[in-house]
């Protein structure tokens, strides 16, 4: 693993955690409710509609990066109990030196494979959890053991009533892996949709769909007008049109797993020395 920080040129305070070549992370210390990656964005515009505004919550992140939405909810949410799984202890080190999150939050962090540690968390957290953040990336690709029906239902336990699951999904024209993520979410929680850039959605080029899934269902009469403003046309897709998007696309089972598709080079790729 070679993992980098480098300041944004363009926002001070702000910096970016770069991995293998591939930027992971964005924060802003001077105001860590700024979520640059748009795909960061919609997942946090899934949180503030948790319980209300400002309302502590116990959240739970697979996947650490630089740490950009636990401290979110801090910032959003203070007094919020969380617990950060990574599996890289040298890259918590390193943003922990180098970009500090506030001695005041009560965030827990934990080395270990995600998956393994989500099946070992203190049995007080069973239907107590009201964010789950899947966010597990291994360079640019999504390993396979923790997309299965399997690894969901694990996750799942956890959920309290009104408990979010959030994952981070990357694929590319045909969105073979996106569809099975979705038949395999849906095999699993009451309430699915996804959310993303319409090119993508359309299958048009390679990005980032958020899955939204609970036990109940879900916030999102607020959604379509709040993506329509972003940058690009964005939508949400969810009820017939998600069955429609999973068409024949099967559950996703530990024996069938597959990682996620790589991206083009050209896509996430930062060149060494590159600035």
């Amino acid at each position: 693993m070679h993992a980098v920080i480098t300041p944004d040129k363009w926002v001070p305070g702000a910096y970016t955690l770069t991995v293998d070549g591939t930027p992971q992370s964005h924060v802003n210390l001077d105001d860590p409710t700024q979520l640059f990656f748009e795909y960061v964005q919609r997942m946090g515009h899934v949180i503030d509609q948790i319980g209300m505004p400002g309302e502590p919550i116990t959240a739970v992140h697979l996947g650490a990066g630089a740490l950009t939405l636990p401290r979110y909810v801090e910032a959003t949410r203070p007094g919020s109990r969380q617990q950060v799984v990574e599996l890289e202890s040298e890259l918590v080190e390193l943003v922990r030196q180098e970009l500090p999150w506030s001695s005041r939050a009560s965030i827990r962090v934990r080395h270990g494979d995600a998956r393994e540690v989500l099946e070992k968390l203190p049995a007080g957290l069973t239907g107590q959890v009201d964010l789950l953040v899947v966010d597990v990336f291994s360079g640019a690709r999504t390993p396979a053991h923790v997309t299965s029906v399997e690894f969901y239902r694990s996750a799942a336990r956890l959920l309290s009533a009104r408990g979010i699951l959030l994952a981070n999904i990357a694929d590319g024209p045909g969105l073979a892996f996106a569809r099975g993520q979705a038949a395999t979410l849906s095999e699993v929680f009451g309430h699915v949709a996804a959310l993303a850039e319409t090119q993508i959605l359309k299958g048009r080029r390679f990005g980032n769909i958020v899955f939204v899934a609970s036990p109940s269902p879900l916030p999102l009469d607020w959604m379509p007008r709040l993506l329509a403003a972003g940058p690009h046309p964005s939508k949400v897709v969810d009820e017939a049109e998600l069955r429609e998007f999973i068409g024949s696309a099967a559950v996703v089972t530990d024996a069938t797993a597959l990682p996620s598709p790589p991206p083009a080079k050209s896509i996430f790729q930062v060149r060494p020395g590159s600035d």
